[in-house]
């Protein structure tokens, strides 16, 4: 077996570190393992790519905040020999905000892997139980080292239980040194020595046992305290030796300075044994319980240490059946009355142990490489079993069950609130025709659907709000106050055209006479603003709106006059811009892009005019060259956009952007029939399910809102009406192509022939 390790690696001083070489170490010794073929990526924790000098088996160095190293990584992963991966996972030590960019290296690596969590909170924040679930949705089995660790992953992160593995934590392969040398060092002889090790940080509760050693030192007088370890990098970085410099003075201040010594280095493994096996008591003093996973106490057990803990979870689990003791979080007098009895009493003493000693033995490593050995090779096998094809490019039944529950919580009888802070509605924001108008639209399309009542009793509001914005000339106003104060008196042309787009497409649509005469009488009090647009947005979304009208109306020579007017507007910006390979209306891309193609089609749609298809069909080309670079959609970021030539910026990517995508990709295969925009609009959509550059959803399963923007390293958690909303456009307008691709599908292979 050929395997990629994916972890911190020494000589990077951290626990995970030398947790992935005992790993490595442990299963090179089982004849199956092919050593030679097996390497490591490391993560770097800087973008000095020689800031360690690593060990040859080191492959490839990923920096932690650079998104593109996960990207390469995975790729050579892929071009490898090795038939699967173990990731070690714990949030600080990848990039982007809590660990996101490790997502871009999982959902690109193409070999069946583990994934080994160091950490399961129990309180995880919207982007760290995202993170987690995407990384169980794609690892073949994820590995924890606590029956607690299991609880959360199933209760809280919904993970199946079948998905996940426990095996605890490994333990160096070293008996107890008879001849310690160490126990005759100055620092250790006629000393009763207790002993904590690892990073140092406040979070290790050290002063605890600095407060207990005046307790202990009466009875005991004898006793040394040796903490051993540096102090954590990030805490030095910030703070230097301010921690270990208050707990010299405390231990000053409390008259027991000469009971304690620091030994301020990173040890080895063997050292590491020695100190164990020469201590008295082994303390783990930490200030609270979550700590899922604790490495220096299952080596404290595996040495056969007497251990003294607070009940962290870990503890609680591996200190239990008289394996140690426990006291409380803070609880000096409590740890100076358990320490000062085991000193006491010999026999209590060695009968912890001989406990710890006793069940440390099955978690010393070669027996826990054989079980991640034979997880692995499950992995392996599963992954050869050959995949179901579903014949449909767009799968209805894994998406997302239609939820209007937060467009509903967005809407009061003035219409829909613009925006949200996370997912309550801002009222100080107020309302706006852009958002009123996509609302209707979706409001419609949810109705003409499945007859949604919801989304029938929503319409009138939105139409009322339109009627409200419409000024006595036909054009509209755009921003409303919560307390209903016109904020301005003339929008602007986008929120124009979309309004005329909402409106248009209800003459269309309309689930009745009443609100189609509504709509109608609306649309046309507006038409003699149509000529004095100038913006192309603006033009495009009057475009759609006025095909939409034409459906019905085809027959109306002064609309049709209208919508040639618009249309040759865009066609005119397209030959003025096109120059070589730059097929596009402006020199620059910007916004709502998809837009503009999609409302040529429309007007082809509606008159049959070729020209529109044609530089409809090369604009799309054109956007499709740079918008799903490795896989999923890309959409134009908000970062100074796409000047001429230039490259797409990526960040920030806005939902609009993406529902824009849908919709033109939606209609360009409901005029061609190619096979490939029902691909390309199922892959659009799925960006705002996790299909995208982070591989984190938009879409919030919790409150069916949307999150306002993709950012370079996290998600806008702000959900907002303009995201919702085009997040359930796209979502109808996919089951909309749906039937249509499964109509095509029902058609005889003569008739669909007939058809192209």
């Amino acid at each position: 077996m050929k395997i990629a390790y994916i972890s911190t690696y020494p000589p990077r001083e951290c626990g995970l570190a030398t947790f992935n070489q005992n790993l490595v170490n442990a299963l090179s010794i089982n004849p199956s393992y092919q050593s030679d073929k097996s390497f490591v990526v490391a993560m770097n924790e800087s973008d000095d790519l020689n800031e360690h000098a690593y060990p040859s088996e080191v492959k490839f160095v990923i920096r932690q905040q650079n998104q593109q190293d996960y990207i390469e990584a995975a790729n050579f992963i892929n071009e490898s020999d090795v038939d699967t991966c173990i990731i070690e996972h714990e949030f600080g030590i990848y990039g982007g905000n809590s660990g996101v960019f490790l997502l871009s290296l999982i959902n690109k690596l193409q070999k069946p892997f583990i994934t080994i969590l160091h950490t399961v909170l129990k309180e995880p924040n919207f982007m760290q139980q995202t993170i987690i679930k995407e990384i169980a949705l794609k690892s073949s089995k994820i590995v924890v080292m606590s029956k607690k660790a299991v609880m959360f992953l199933t209760s809280i992160y919904q993970i199946p239980k079948t998905s996940i593995r426990l095996i605890e934590h490994g333990v160096p392969d070293l008996e107890p040194i008879i001849n310690n040398e160490l126990s005759q060092s100055e620092l250790f002889k006629n000393r009763k020595v207790l002993f904590t090790f690892g990073l140092i940080s406040r979070n290790k509760g050290l002063e605890t046992v600095i407060k207990a050693l005046p307790a202990i030192v009466a009875q005991h007088p004898d006793v040394l305290y040796v903490i051993l370890g540096n102090t954590h990098p990030g805490v030095v970085k910030h703070n230097g030796e301010e921690y270990r410099d208050s707990l010299k003075s405390l231990a000053k201040e409390l008259g027991v300075e000469n009971n304690i010594a620091f030994v301020n280095k990173f040890v080895s493994e063997g050292e590491l044994h020695q100190y164990l096996t020469a201590c008295h008591l082994y303390i783990t003093p930490y200030l609270n319980e979550a700590q899922i996973t604790s490495g220096t106490l299952s080596y404290a057990i595996g040495a056969g240490a007497a251990v003294v803990s607070t009940p962290y979870w870990h503890a609680e689990e591996l200190l239990a059946d008289n394996r140690g003791r426990l006291f409380d979080f803070k609880n000096d007098v409590a740890l100076a009355k358990i320490v000062n009895e085991l000193l006491s009493d010999e026999s209590k003493h060695q009968a912890m142990k001989t406990n710890a000693y006793q069940y440390g033995l099955k978690l010393r490593w070669p027996a826990i490489g054989n079980v991640y050995l034979e997880t692995l090779q499950k992995a392996i096998d599963e992954g050869e079993r050959p995949k179901r094809e579903t014949p449909p490019i767009i799968d209805v039944e894994k998406m997302p069950a239609l939820n209007l529950s937060h467009i509903s919580l967005l809407t009061d009888d003035t219409g829909i609130i613009q925006h949200a802070r996370f997912g309550i509605p801002n009222l100080k924001e107020g309302y706006c025709i852009d958002d009123n108008a996509r609302a209707l639209i979706l409001a419609l399309m949810a109705f003409e659907q499945n007859k949604n009542q919801t989304a029938l009793k929503l319409m009138p509001v939105y139409l009322s709000f339109i009627q409200y914005m419409q000024t006595e000339d036909g054009n509209f106003r755009n921003f409303l106050s919560f307390n209903r104060n016109y904020l301005d008196e003339i929008g602007s042309e986008d929120s124009f055209g979309r309004t005329i787009w909402s409106l248009g497409y209800l003459i269309c649509v309309a689930p009745n006479n009443s609100y189609r005469e509504f709509g109608r009488e609306l649309f046309s009090h507006s038409v003699p603003h149509f000529k004095n647009l100038t913006h192309l947005r603006g033009m495009a979304n009057t475009l759609i709106g006025v095909s939409y009208y034409l459906c019905a109306h085809p027959g109306d020579e002064k609309i049709v006059n209208e919508v040639n007017l618009l249309a040759n507007n865009l066609k005119n910006a397209y030959k003025t811009n096109k120059d070589g390979d730059w097929h596009w209306f402006e020199d620059i891309l910007t916004y709502d892009n998809a837009i503009l193609p999609l409302a040529l089609l429309h007007h082809y749609e509606a008159t049959g005019n070729a020209e529109s298809f044609e530089i409809a069909m090369e604009s799309i080309n054109f956007l499709n060259s740079f918008s799903f670079e490795n896989g999923y959609l890309n959409p134009v970021g908000n970062d100074g956009w796409m000047k001429k030539h230039g490259k797409n910026p990526i960040y920030d990517q806005q939902a609009i952007e993406t529902m824009a995508m849908v919709l033109l990709y939606c209609k360009t295969y409901e005029v061609t029939k190619d096979s490939k925009y029902l691909s390309l609009m199922h892959i659009s959509y799925e960006w705002f399910l996790g299909k995208n550059s982070l591989h984190i959803p938009l879409y919030d399963f919790e409150t069916h809102g949307c999150a306002d923007g993709l950012q370079f390293n996290s998600v806008n958690r702000n959900q907002g009406a303009e995201s919702t909303l085009a997040y359930f456009v796209s979502h109808l307008a996919v089951l909309q192509a749906a039937e249509a691709e499964y109509q095509t599908l029902a058609t005889p292979l003569v008739e669909r022939n007939k058809l192209v």
